[in-house]
């Protein structure tokens, strides 16, 4: 069943570095993440808190499904995600490499099956995602932005020394209100039907 919600987002909007515009009381973009298991998110909260440029560091580490649903489908998205864990098991998902992002750094996900998962979502949502959320991820993790080109390198050396692939937990679905840095979240639902 395709999503009833229409409010169409304007598909110029988008990308990380770019707020999305003022808008009614309440009426703030919805961001979709998939959850970690604990382990894994105290490990990248920490990374991410002695690493983020501590003004710019509004967020819990996390990994981004979508980057921006529109306000009136939060509803509709709860629905979705209670079939989708009712459905699903966790998927698997492993940490493939630490890698660089110019100025900053990331770690990059494999995970076929959270794709999938994604793209449920996305499918349901078809004609309501902007540019940014129409083409299929490359899943991360990221644990430092902006900062100069040089600490990131040093970063990534020092990242890179230790790193050898591993497994991933993901816990669940989440999405979270936008508030023009930091996140408010709205409804989190675990896999196999757990709900926190």
């Amino acid at each position: 069943m395709k999503a009833s919600c229409r409010k169409r987002p304007d598909p110029a909007i988008g990308g990380p570095d770019i707020p999305p515009p003022d808008r009614a009381a309440g009426a703030v973009p919805i961001i979709v993440t998939a959850t970690m298991g604990a382990a894994d998110q105290r490990y990248f909260d920490t990374l991410r808190q002695a690493h983020f440029p501590p003004d710019r560091n509004h967020l819990a580490a996390h990994i981004t499904l979508f980057h921006q649903l529109p306000p009136s489908c939060l509803d509709e998205l709860d629905r979705l995600f209670r079939r989708i864990a009712a459905d699903m098991g966790p998927p698997a998902a492993h940490l493939r490499e630490v890698y660089s992002l110019g100025r900053g750094v990331a770690f990059r996900i494999d995970s076929p099956d959270l794709i999938g998962i994604r793209g449920r979502i996305a499918d349901h949502f078809a004609g309501m995602l902007t540019l940014q959320d129409q083409g299929t991820p490359r899943l991360h993790i990221t644990v430092q932005n902006k900062v100069t080109a040089a600490e990131a390198r040093a970063l990534i050396a020092a990242l890179s020394a230790g790193f050898a692939p591993r497994r991933l937990a993901i816990t669940g679905l989440a999405a979270h209100h936008y508030l023009g840095g930091p996140w408010q979240t709205a409804l989190t639902r675990n896999f196999n039907g757990g709900r926190t």
